[in-house]
């Protein structure tokens, strides 16, 4: 026996050179040349008596992207096979780890028997079988298997989940399991026989087969079960068909996305027929669209249809009111935007006459920065169209509007040497207004505004030794505004809201069919604390006086009379997860107009989310009553596994829940069940109240977002 005192060798290269017999040598030194080296590491690698190549100890070979360890490797120059002693690992990139007790294989690790043998899938998937093969480098045998995505336990005791097979084949090309005669069981119980499935491996991202069921039951519909399936139509594209069936409904849900190389497009909808609305088809459809087009453009849409008014609530849709479709072009440059769209709106509120409510809107917005060096500042150009139809044509009921702005805006900014800061702005506006279908208005609207502001602040900074920082900068601005012209209807501006980012414009109607008008005095105070904990808050105070009221603000505005409400505005972020913000409006008489709370605490168990809002009454804004809402949304992370959440949405003024929802989620390394049990009380000629219960149980280690360590089960 001849040794060789090396740690590492070429193998398949000194295979090569190494002959079985000389006439062998002669015969065939082209093929066994182009052979592909690889690199063999051992503690000793000596040869036989019987020219056998063995190398023992710590053994690691490597070829083709191929890793293998093992205790011993034994090479039969004769059979051109490799006799491998285990344990025996062998690694295929990151996807593939197969583990056995013993082999049989070729030299290039393509083709062999493995016995005692494990596959695992992407760190996820693990596969241990009596006796494994593998032919060509591609194609994976196993003979009485059992696969499972559960952490196993040296006790044996059973997985949670696992499927038994007579055999399964693994294609590592296409990444498919194809299984024959196989058992699901849970906790080692049959449950279902399938003589023969496929299944994607956990590395396919959009494998073609049936995604996660889920169960439905409502007190509308039934007891329904829901069964995807993904289709994928190339590189570029999938479909998604989803049958939904229940005692009241026949439902084919659908999804189609595409990818372009400028954008993308995704649609989704349903085709039912069901015995709420035995008489007609019923269906909706969404999709959203965006691409990149020359010239730094971009184009958008979105799409919202839906059969009927109550389609949203029987089927569990986002809840929404309003359908909301549009198209929009915009651009963005640094001295210059742009965008136009065109929007479509349909109520799905009883009380709202569709044909009375401007449900085709378009708008078109052009803004210019020039900055003169004659005059200093800057200068914005600004043109904005707006029109929206009503698909009634009666007088005052189906008015239509069309609306043209330009404006011209300049301001400049002046810090002293001691910090005061001075902002003066002036500009002026021209509206005109096109008008049909109401007789109380002309046909034509020109409109002129001037205005002017001069703004002055004294923004302060002071630090403190333990690094917190506190800022404080009082406001005082002067402000006139000049309308010549006539008082075009109100549409635009129907509700107003007064608050921190509008406290010192010229005119705070969020659009520009109103505008204020005369002279304004406006003061506020600001302040801000930051921490170098994370510890931050802010708060704005400021209030509006005006030399003449403006009958176009509510209310409930905070803006009617000559003074307005004193706005209070702030918020408070502490560096362990907690934030509370607040907005509210006090009058004269220090009663509120509105009032906006909102808090969440975040940490790493629990997660809190809660507003309450309350409004007065107000007519214009068609609010009779005053109208005192709660939202709260919260879940509790219990331990590894378990996750519990809860939300409600609660009517104070009523004093009755609108709508509330609890549900838990169970999650470890092989499986996710998902319970959750809703209830909507909301009653209308269209919505009926509805109980909603959901149940969806997933399968981990099929996908490519399967189980992780961090939900593993402890054995006992």
């Amino acid at each position: 026996m001849t040794r060789m005192g090396r740690i590492s060798i070429g193998l398949v290269l000194s295979l090569a050179i190494w002959p079985a017999d000389p006439a062998r040598s002669q015969d065939q030194p082209a093929a066994e040349s182009t052979a592909t080296p690889a690199m063999l590491v051992a503690d000793s690698v000596f040869i036989t008596p019987d020219r056998q190549l063995i190398a023992e100890g710590n053994v690691e070979a490597l070829q083709d992207g191929v890793r293998m360890r093992a205790q011993r490797i034994t090479y039969d120059r004769e059979t051109g096979t490799l006799s491998i002693e285990g344990p025996i690992r062998i690694e295929q990139g990151e996807d593939i780890t197969i583990l056995a007790n013993a082999a049989e294989m070729d030299a290039g690790l393509q083709n062999g028997l493995l016995s005692g043998a494990r596959m695992v899938l992407d760190q996820q998937l693990q596969m241990a079988a009596l006796q494994m093969s593998r032919v060509s480098g591609r194609y994976t045998q196993l003979y009485k298997t059992s696969v499972t995505a559960c952490h196993v336990c040296e006790d044996g005791s059973p997985p949670l989940w696992q499927i038994r097979a007579r055999r399964i084949i693994h294609d590592q090309e296409e990444r498919q399991l194809y299984l024959e005669d196989a058992q699901f069981r849970v906790l080692d119980m049959p449950i279902m026989y399938l003589p023969r499935f496929r299944l994607p491996d956990p590395t396919l991202e959009r494998g073609r087969g049936f995604l996660v069921p889920s169960v439905r039951t409502t007190t509308q519909l039934g007891t329904g079960f829901r069964v995807p399936y993904f289709i994928p139509l190339g590189d570029d594209k999938d479909l998604t068909l989803a049958p939904y069936i229940s005692p009241q409904t026949r439902t084919l849900d659908f999804r189609y996305r595409q990818a372009f190389r400028n954008g993308d497009v995704s649609f989704e909808g349903a085709y039912t027929r069901d015995d709420l609305k035995p008489e007609t088809w019923r269906g909706y459809l969404f999709g959203f669209g965006q691409f990149t087009l020359p010239g730094a453009f971009n184009l958008r849409f979105d799409l919202e249809a839906v059969s009927d008014k109550s389609y949203v609530s029987d089927y569990g849709l986002p809840d929404t009111d309003r359908l909301r479709s549009e198209i929009a072009l915009d651009r963005v440059r640094r001295d210059s935007a742009f965008q136009a769209d065109i929007i479509h709106f349909r109520s799905l509120r009883d009380d709202d006459l569709d044909s009375a409510q401007p449900l085709l809107i378009g708008d078109i917005f052009y803004e210019r920065r020039l900055f003169p060096t004659a005059v200093g500042g800057e200068l914005r150009l600004n043109f904005e169209g707006h029109g929206h139809e009503r698909y009634s044509s009666a007088d005052k009921i189906g008015r239509d509007l069309l609306r043209l702005t330009a404006d011209v805006d300049w301001h400049r900014t002046w810090v002293s040497s001691g910090g005061l800061r001075t902002d003066w702005r002036m500009g002026v506006s021209s509206d005109f207004f096109k008008i049909y279908q109401d007789s109380d208005y002309p046909d034509d609207i020109h409109r002129h505004t001037p205005r002017a502001a001069l703004t002055l602040s004294y923004p302060m900074q002071k630090t403190l030794g333990n690094g917190v920082t506190h800022y404080l900068e009082p406001v005082l601005q002067l402000g006139w505004t000049d309308v010549h012209g006539a008082q075009p209807p109100n549409d635009e501006s129907t509700y107003v809201e007064f608050d921190q980012g509008n406290l010192v414009s010229l005119s705070r109607f969020p659009a520009p069919d109103r505008r204020e008008d005369g002279a304004t005095l406006v003061y506020g105070v600001n302040w801000s604390r930051y921490s170098v904990t994370g510890w931050e808050a802010w708060a704005t105070i400021g209030q509006v006086f005006r030399k003449t009221a403006n009958s176009s603000f509510t209310d409930s505005s905070g803006l009617s009379g000559t003074s307005s409400a004193i706005l209070v505005a702030g918020q408070i972020k502490t560096d362990y997860g907690l934030s509370l913000t607040g907005r509210s409006l006090i009058d004269g008489s220090l009663s509120l107009s509105k009032a906006e709370f909102r808090g969440t605490w975040n940490s790493d168990r629990l997660n809190l989310a809660g507003t309450y809002l309350w409004l007065g009454t107000d007519p214009v804004e068609g609010r009779n009553q005053p109208l005192s809402e709660l939202w709260f949304d919260g879940d509790y992370r219990i331990n590894q596994s378990w996750t519990a959440g809860a939300d409600l949405r609660y009517d104070i003024a009523d004093a009755r829940a609108t709508r509330a929802g609890v549900g838990v989620i169970y999650r470890n390394e092989c499986v996710t069940v998902d319970v959750s049990l809703r209830r909507n009380y909301t009653s209308s000629s269209s919505v009926e109240p509805s109980t909603d219960f959901g149940f969806t149980i997933a399968l981990n280690g099929f996908a490519v977002e399967g189980g992780t360590e961090k939900y593993r089960r402890a054995c006992s």
